[in-house]
């Protein structure tokens, strides 16, 4: 079956949505549905010589004949939303079910101040709040909203239809397994389970209908906020190693440390892994920046490479090494002979 979930292995940050615009072009994709939380979540895409910052419209908007959806357990805010349309000019094929929860004016207020702010260190999106008057049945939906009723669509419906036809689709998760509600570092976490299990649930899709599952990790390991970071470096050592990041949401200094192969064996376990990605190669092996083929590789990187491969058991079929969406090592076929 042609569906692809993909989702982050850490902490966020580990490029999903190069990957998913990368994939969106490679495989023609026909539907791509975004997952995961909300606008707390950033996905930065670099195309055509243009940056995108992107945190409600799935990152396949690359693709020009590409279904872009917005499943039923994602929070929208819809000026966010309204404005990505705008910028990535995607008018026309972008889909909202009317089951979203609406992030109001007075969910980001509420996640601005208090407890969530101070002890949690949230984005100040509006997502947990909006989840909990979801939780408690009082969250407004997309449906009620005038500014959307151009959008709405049986979301879980679209992609299944076109899973069943033998098309391409990709979901597209956000945040990362250690920010899960259920399976990451609480309290330090996000308002909702965001495995791949979880993305699937998001756009309505059942378990027997995945083909493959991409665990997406970067090079190195960071993250942003609160709670516990294995091996964690200082700021000033991460900009020693040229890993010094800031977030595409908040505008935060992002934590460094190494990758980390405890972490990425559960997260593999915990998403049911059929493939693995791992992203930012360029930064730790500065020779391989621009690399398209696995042969372009220095020997240490593919030492690195063949060691979490090892470790994980498990493929390593794509590799970032650029920001830009076509800067990528694609080995699936390599892998299949």
């Amino acid at each position: 079956m042609p569906c692809t979930v993909l989702v982050c292995g850490f902490f966020g940050d580990t490029g999903k949505g190069k990957m998913i615009s990368y994939l969106a072009i490679k495989d023609k994709t026909a539907v791509t549905a975004r997952a995961g939380v909300g606008p707390n979540a950033g996905h930065t895409v670099v195309f055509e010589g243009k940056t995108y910052k992107l945190r409600m419209l799935p990152s396949a908007f690359t693709s020009p004949n590409c279904r872009l959806l917005i499943g039923p357990g994602v929070l929208v805010n819809p000026e966010v939303l309204l404005q990505e349309i705008q910028v990535t000019g995607s008018q026309g094929r972008v889909g909202v079910d009317p089951q979203c929860a609406i992030i109001e004016a007075k969910h980001i207020e509420a996640d601005k101040k208090g407890y969530l702010a101070q002890k949690i260190k949230s984005t100040g999106s509006g997502s947990g709040p909006c989840n909990a008057d979801r939780v408690m049945r009082v969250a407004k939906l997309a449906r009620e909203f005038p500014d959307l009723q151009d959008f709405l669509v049986d979301v879980p419906l679209e992609v299944n239809t076109a899973i069943n036809e033998g098309k391409n689709v990709l979901v597209e998760g956000t945040q990362g397994t250690y920010l899960s509600l259920f399976h990451g570092t609480y309290p330090y976490v996000t308002s909702k389970d965001v495995c791949a299990s979880a993305a699937c649930s998001d756009v309505g899709i059942g378990p027997t209908s995945v083909d493959e599952v991409i665990v997406v990790f970067k090079a190195y390991n960071t993250r942003v906020g609160g709670g516990p970071l294995p091996g964690e470096l200082s700021w000033e050592e991460a900009e020693r190693r040229g890993w010094a990041e800031i977030a595409t949401v908040t505008g935060r200094k992002r934590r460094a440390a190494p990758f980390d192969f405890d972490l990425a064996r559960r997260a593999v376990m915990l998403n049911g892994a059929t493939q693995t990605a791992v992203t930012k190669i360029d930064v730790l092996f500065p020779e391989c920046k621009g690399a398209q083929s696995y042969s372009e590789l220095s020997r240490e990187a593919k030492a690195f490479i063949e060691n979490i491969e090892k470790e994980l058991k498990m493929p390593v079929t794509l590799l970032g090494t650029g920001p830009g969406t076509m800067e990528v090592v694609d080995r699936r076929e390599e892998l299949k002979s």
